[in-house]
């Protein structure tokens, strides 16, 4: 599975959304530089105040493109950086990703796949109708998420739009994604 980076965003303040660069440079072991969710340990405010000195999983939040023709095909008009993803990339099946998997972008940067993106009420709050665009439940019950994975960081760099990405998947087996 090889793709490419179609955006890249951060913010240092913590908003719903982030705002697209030109590039962001990315640090081992902590997240995107500037960003409010860099950091050894988690950042996100609700997990901060149940824990704060939980690991961060979190470090870069990644959301692939085809999610927003989906999202558009349903009338909502979303665009990079829009649901705080740091990376929005295109040609990679994010949600069918194992745990532990790494993706290479670029020449340099290499992020482990920790889990997915569990969508919150900001995004409602974002988009009237939304969260039950990217939170849906399957036939047998089970609920999808829809909103973007999740990575730490294992060797940074500088990562910009055109970089290509590359899938190296964990030995078997496999282990799903789940929220984190």
């Amino acid at each position: 599975m090889a793709g490419s980076v179609i955006a890249v965003a951060k913010d240092g303040k913590h908003r719903f959304s982030k705002i697209e660069a030109p590039e962001i440079r990315i640090l081992t072991g902590l997240g995107v530089e500037g960003d409010a969710h860099q950091g050894v340990t988690v950042k996100h405010r609700s997990r901060v105040r149940a824990d704060p000195t939980q690991p961060n999983l979190r470090q870069v939040h990644l959301i692939h493109a085809e999610l927003f023709s989906e999202l558009k095909a349903q009338g909502f008009d979303i665009r990079p950086a829009d649901l705080g993803e740091n990376i929005t990339t295109k040609g990679v099946d994010l949600l069918a990703l194992p745990r532990g998997a790494i993706l290479k972008l670029g020449d340099q940067v290499e992020l482990e796949v920790t889990g997915l993106r569990n969508p919150c009420a900001q995004i409602e709050n974002f988009r009237k109708g939304l969260l039950g665009a990217v939170l849906v439940k399957a036939a047998n019950g089970t609920l999808i998420r829809k909103s973007g994975i999740m990575a730490v960081v294992r060797s940074g760099g500088t990562v910009k739009p055109g970089d290509a990405i590359a899938v190296i998947n964990p030995p078997l087996p496999h282990l799903p994604l789940e929220r984190v």
